[in-house]
C-alpha cells in the first residue's frame, strides 16, 4: 500500500473472500432478482391482444392485455400452473420458475404452452391441468419434433420445411408426413443450409410465399472452401471436427444459387443468373436476425414476385432485383456502390418491397447519415429522399401501403438527447409528417402489434428504470403496464453507472460511455481504472442504452476496487457515416486512440483515478484490442487480458474482416493490406502483463488465432499467462465463471497489487 505522504490513499490492497463475495452480489444472478415490476417484452397473440411477465418479489404474474379495451387479466394463474406442470412433468416447479417463454390460445378452453424446449397443452377451464402435447399440436405451433431438424412453418401452418441430408424435406403439421423436396444435394452443396464458418447450425435459411405455395431458398456450394479443425480433449482418441469455413483472401468462397421451390410439384426453378455471393446487406452472415431468416429476401404479397438484393464480397456494391417465381427470370431494377461498405439498417434490414405501387422502399447512408428513399420500381429511378437531416433511421418496423406512411425507429435526430438514445417515430412516403412518437428522452423498446394498431414502448436509460406503456398507432399513450420499482436493490447499496463525455482523438468529437464506481466509494483514495473494450465496428462496448441492472462484471470489479468504464470510439456504428467509418481499412485502429485520449481526460478531471495503474480486458474483437494495447500502448496498459481474441483477421471467417478492412491484396514485395492488424507481429512492444485465453473447440474465432500470439510471445522471450479451457466454445459455457474469477484474480494481483483470495468459488455457469 502506498504511504499517504506520497499522495491520496491508494484503494485498499487487502481484498478478501468477502470481496469477492461482495462483488459477486453485484452480477445479474443477484441483481436481476431485487427489481420489481421489469418487463422487458411482450407477446402478441393476435391483432388486440397480448401477454407479459411481470415479477415482484419472486411473485410471476402472466398478464393478458386486451388493447382494444385497455383491459388486463390474468393469463393464467402463476401457483395453479406450477402445480399442473409439476404434475405433468414429475419435477417440483415454484410459481416463479415457470419461465414460460409460448402460450398459444387454441379452441375448446385449451392452451399450448412452451415451457423451454418442452410443450404442453393445458385445459384453462375449471381445473387446471396440463400434459405432454401431441406431435400434431407441436408440429403446427413449432413446426418439428427433432431439435437436429428444425423447420420453418408455412405461413398457414399446414407444412413445416426442414434439411436432411443436404436437402430439403417437408413435414405435413397434421399428419407428420414428410417428403422429400430436393434430390440433388450433396455434401457441401445442400439446399438452404446454414453455415457461415463462425457460424453453422441445422437451421434451415428459406423464406415462404404467402400463399404457402413457394418456397425461396439457395443451393449453398461450400465445395470448394476450406476446412477448418478442431479436436475434443478427452481420454482415448480425441474426435475430429471439421467444417467449411472460408478465410480472409482465400481465392475460393462460399457462393449461392438461388432456387424456388413449388411445393406442390417439387419443381425447382433456378434464378436465371449466376451464382451470388454468401452475403448480406446488413451481417456477415446471409441470416442476421436471433431466430433465422433470410433478410435480403422479400415476396410479393400476393406471391406473384420475389424480390432481393445481392451483395458483393466486399460489401460495396449492392443490387436490387426482382424474379418471377415461374420461369426464374431476374431483372436488376437498380444498384448502388459505395466507398467504403454498405448497410442496410441497424440490427434490421430496411428496404421494403411494394410492388402494389410500383415503389421500393430503400435504406442508404449516401448522405451521412441512415436515411430512406422512394423508387420507382419499374424504372428504377429515385422518386424522393423520404427522411432528411441528422441521425440516422434504425429499424423500419411498419409500412402501410394504403396511407403511405411508415413506422420506424430512430437514434440521433431528436437535439439534446443522448445520440444513442432510439425514439419511435412515423413519416409520409413523401417526407412530410415526421412525428415523435415516443417523447421521453430516453431509449425506446417497441413491440408493434401485428396490423400496427397499437404499440407497446419500453422506455428506460442506463440510470432510469423501465416503464411500460401501451401506445396507439399514432403515440397517444393509452395505458401503462408497468413502472419498474428498483427499491429493493437500491436498498443493498447498488447504483447505476454514471454516463460521461469526452472528446475523441480528433478533439472536436463528443464520445459516450459509462463509469462504473465502487459501492464503497471514498474520493480520498486513488483507485486503479480498467477498461472493458469492444471496438466494433458492429458494435460497441457500452451495450446499450436501456437500463441494465448488471452489465457484464463491470460493477462487480468495480466493487473489488477499481474504476471500471466502457467508452465507445470512433468507429464504432449508431452514429454518422463519418464516425463509423473512422479507421476504415485500418482495424488495427481498434478505437484505441479513443480509449487512450478518455483514459486520459477522466485522469485529469477526476483525482481519484490512477493513471500509472491502469488495464484492460476485452472478450473477441475485445480480446483482439487488449492485446493490441498491450502491444502498442505499453506505457499507458500495466495489465491487460485478451480473450478468444481474433489476433489475426486472415485467420477469421472471411465476411467479417473483408467488410471492414477490404479484400486482401499483397504488392510485389509480399506485403499484405492485413499485415498491421496482426497482433503476433507487434509482440516485442509487451512490457506489462498479458493474459490470454481461449477455448479449445472455439468455432467462432479458431484457437489459432491465440495460438499464433502464443507462438510469437514464445519466440521474443516474452512472459505472458496463458489460459486454455478444454471442449470450451467462443464464450466457454460452464466455465466462464471460472473465467471470470480468474480474470479478476489477476486485476486483483497485477493492477491492485494485492493477493486475492486463492481459488474463491464461484459457481459453475449456466449455460
Amino acid at each position: 500500500m502506498a504511504l499517504g505522504w506520497l499522495g491520496p490513499q491508494v484503494a485498499s490492497a487487502q481484498v478478501s473472500g468477502d470481496d469477492y463475495h461482495r462483488a459477486q452480489q453485484a452480477l445479474a444472478p443477484a441483481v436481476t432478482p431485487l427489481i420489481d415490476h421489469m418487463v422487458t417484452h411482450v407477446h402478441w397473440l393476435d391483432p388486440h391482444r397480448f401477454w407479459y411477465l411481470d415479477t415482484a418479489q419472486s411473485a410471476a404474474r402472466y398478464v393478458l392485455v386486451d388493447a382494444a379495451t385497455q383491459h388486463s387479466s390474468d393469463l393464467f394463474d402463476a401457483t395453479d400452473m406450477a402445480k399442473a406442470l409439476t404434475a405433468a412433468t414429475g419435477k417440483t416447479l415454484q410459481a416463479d420458475g415457470l419461465a414460460v417463454t409460448g402460450y398459444w390460445p387454441q379452441a375448446g378452453g385449451k392452451a399450448l404452452l412452451r415451457r423451454g424446449g418442452q410443450y404442453f397443452e393445458c385445459t384453462t377451464r375449471s381445473e387446471l391441468r396440463c400434459s405432454a402435447a401431441s406431435a400434431e399440436a407441436i408440429r403446427q405451433q413449432a413446426g418439428g419434433l427433432d431439435d437436429q431438424e428444425p423447420a420453418v412453418l408455412s405461413p398457414d401452418h399446414k407444412q413445416a420445411a426442414f434439411i436432411r441430408n443436404w436437402n430439403l424435406w417437408l413435414r405435413d403439421t397434421a399428419t407428420g408426413k414428410e417428403t422429400q423436396l430436393t434430390t440433388d444435394g450433396v455434401e457441401n452443396f445442400g439446399y438452404a443450409t446454414d453455415n457461415a464458418g463462425w457460424k453453422h447450425t441445422d437451421h434451415a435459411i428459406l423464406v415462404w410465399s404467402p400463399d404457402s405455395r413457394r418456397i425461396a431458398t439457395f443451393q449453398q456450394d461450400q465445395r470448394q472452401d476450406g476446412d477448418m479443425y478442431l479436436v475434443t480433449t478427452q481420454v482415448g482418441h480425441p474426435r475430429l471436427l471439421a467444417w467449411k469455413y472460408p478465410l480472409v483472401g482465400d481465392k475460393q468462397v462460399t457462393m449461392i444459387q438461388r432456387v424456388i421451390i413449388d411445393v406442390a410439384s417439387r419443381h425447382v426453378v433456378r434464378l436465371k443468373m449466376p451464382p451470388d455471393q454468401h452475403r448480406s446487406s446488413l451481417c456477415d452472415d446471409i441470416s442476421c436476425g436471433p431466430d433465422g431468416g433470410w433478410d435480403d429476401v422479400k415476396w410479393a404479397a400476393d406471391s406473384r414476385s420475389l424480390a432481393f438484393v445481392s451483395t458483393s464480397r466486399d460489401h460495396r456494391h449492392e443490387w436490387f432485383r426482382v424474379a418471377d417465381p415461374l420461369t426464374g427470370a431476374v431483372r436488376t431494377v437498380f444498384d448502388e456502390q459505395v466507398a467504403t461498405w454498405f448497410e442496410s439498417g441497424n440490427d434490421m434490414v430496411n428496404w421494403q418491397y411494394l410492388p402494389a405501387s410500383h415503389e421500393v422502399i430503400w435504406f442508404s447512408e449516401r448522405d451521412g447519415w441512415g436515411q430512406l428513399y422512394l423508387y420507382d420500381l419499374d424504372t428504377g429511378k429515385l422518386k424522393a429522399q423520404i427522411t432528411h437531416g441528422a441521425g440516422n433511421v434504425t429499424q423500419v418496423l411498419r409500412v402501410d401501403p394504403a396511407t403511405r406512411q411508415i413506422w420506424f425507429r430512430g437514434v440521433g435526430k431528436e437535439a439534446g438527447w443522448d445520440p444513442y438514445y432510439q425514439a419511435f417515430y412515423r413519416i409520409g412516403f413523401d417526407g412530410r409528417g415526421l412525428t415523435l412518437l415516443t417523447p421521453q428522452q430516453a431509449d425506446h423498446s417497441i413491440d408493434m402489434a401485428p396490423g400496427g394498431a397499437d404499440f407497446v414502448d419500453v422506455y428506460s436509460t442506463p440510470v432510469q428504470p423501465p416503464v411500460t406503456v401501451l401506445r396507439s398507432a399514432d403515440g397517444r399513450e393509452r395505458m401503462t403496464l408497468a413502472r419498474t420499482d428498483i427499491h429493493r436493490l437500491l436498498a443493498t447499496g447498488w447504483a447505476p453507472p454514471v454516463p460521461f463525455t469526452v472528446k475523441g482523438r480528433d478533439g472536436k468529437t463528443d464520445l459516450y460511455g459509462l463509469m462504473y464506481k465502487p459501492t464503497r466509494f471514498d474520493a480520498s483514495k486513488h483507485y486503479p481504472l480498467i477498461d472493458y473494450v469492444y471496438p466494433g465496428p458492429q458494435t460497441g462496448s457500452v451495450r446499450g442504452r436501456s437500463f441494465l441492472p448488471a452489465a457484464g462484471d463491470n460493477q462487480a470489479l468495480a466493487d473489488l476496487g477499481f474504476i471500471v468504464i466502457a467508452v465507445d470510439g470512433m468507429g464504432t456504428p449508431w452514429r454518422s457515416k463519418a464516425f463509423h467509418t473512422a479507421y476504415f481499412q485500418h482495424i488495427e485502429d481498434d478505437t484505441l486512440p479513443d480509449q487512450v485520449t478518455a483514459i486520459r481526460q477522466l485522469g485529469q478531471r477526476y483525482p481519484w483515478i490512477d493513471l500509472s495503474r491502469v488495464g484492460i480486458w476485452g472478450h473477441s474483437g475485445g480480446g483482439n484490442t487488449a492485446a493490441a494495447a498491450m502491444f502498442h500502448y505499453p506505457d499507458v496498459f500495466k495489465v491487460g487480458i485478451a480473450e478468444s481474441g481474433n489476433h489475426d483477421n486472415r485467420e477469421y471467417e472471411d465476411d467479417w474482416a473483408e467488410k471492414w478492412q477490404g479484400l486482401e491484396t499483397t504488392d510485389g514485395a509480399g506485403h499484405s493490406n492485413y499485415d498491421a492488424q496482426a497482433n503476433e507481429s507487434f509482440v516485442s512492444g509487451l512490457k506489462g502483463h498479458l493474459m490470454l485465453a481461449f477455448g479449445t473447440l472455439d468455432d467462432n474465432v479458431p484457437p489459432t488465432n491465440t495460438l499464433l500470439v502464443v507462438d510469437a510471445l514464445i519466440k521474443a522471450n516474452k512472459d505472458f499467462d496463458l489460459v486454455v479451457i478444454p471442449n470450451a466454445h467462443h464464450g466457454y459455457g460452464a466455465a466462464a465463471n471460472y473465467m471470470m474469477r480468474r480474470r479478476w484474480d489477476y486485476f486483483v494481483r497485477y493492477l491492485m497489487g494485492a493477493e486475492p483470495p486463492k481459488e474463491y468459488p464461484l459457481p459453475v455457469s449456466r449455460h
